[in-house]
């Protein structure tokens, strides 16, 4: 029987390429008269490149782009600030996120997140969705001195959730360390459908979020059938 289900953030209930794109853009609209000489596309486009999905830091992304386009009024520093107070309120949910996670508790499932990243920034980021009251915990990891895919996470989620393996799933979009990373712990593992992999070896693969309180209620009732 399916207790409980934990996500990942980026890329599975966050759609954080469309969150970034509108964000850098409010971000360019806010400083237009000092970075206005440079093309809005461009400044655009060439953030995204060096944010590489968010797997390069903020930091580095900054120093790069200041470098790149030879912004002298404005620091990188300034503008690495402008995003840690600012990307919350650019924060775009997936179709149908909390449509999802309401269905979920109507079957008084547990939930939980776990996120690797900085702890208030990700934390003001679920803030920003809305979705935080539905979260039984959450898990950070900063905050918890270990990240996806160490096995230590995902064993302390279960714990504070009260549930064992065999009872829990585990849904993100990184192969590795959402999907395999649930699964070396006897977590069953989905895969939040990402066009940047292809042939994912995963329990179950959904594309639309409503998918998964179909496929745990088709679940539950398999395990509550006589044998």
């Amino acid at each position: 029987m399916i207790k409980a289900v934990i996500f990942d953030l980026d890329g599975t209930l966050l759609n954080r390429d469309e969150s970034v794109k509108l964000f850098i853009e409010r971000q360019y609209n806010r400083f237009n008269k000092i970075i206005g000489h440079i093309p809005k596309e461009k400044y655009v486009t060439r953030f995204i490149e060096l944010d590489k999905r968010g797997y390069v830091w903020k930091d580095k992304v900054y120093q790069q782009l200041v470098d790149a386009f030879a912004i002298t009024e404005i620091t990188w520093e300034e503008l690495l600030q402008d995003y840690i107070r600012e990307f919350k309120d650019s924060c775009i949910p997936f179709p149908n996120l909390t449509k999802m996670l309401q269905e979920l508790k109507r079957k008084d499932l547990l939930l939980g997140i776990i996120t690797n990243g900085y702890g208030q920034f990700q934390m003001e980021n679920i803030k920003g969705l809305g979705i935080e009251k539905y979260f039984d915990v959450i898990l950070v990891s900063e905050w918890e001195g270990m990240k996806k895919p160490d096995p230590r996470i995902f064993n302390k989620a279960l714990t504070k959730l009260n549930v064992s393996p065999d009872e829990s799933i585990f849904m993100g979009d990184h192969p590795e360390k959402d999907v395999h990373g649930a699964k070396k712990v006897g977590i069953k593992g989905v895969w939040k459908k990402d066009s940047q992999w292809k042939h994912v070896k995963a329990d179950y693969i959904v594309d639309d979020l409503l998918e998964l309180p179909l496929m745990i209620g088709k679940l539950n009732r398999q395990y509550s059938e006589p044998c």
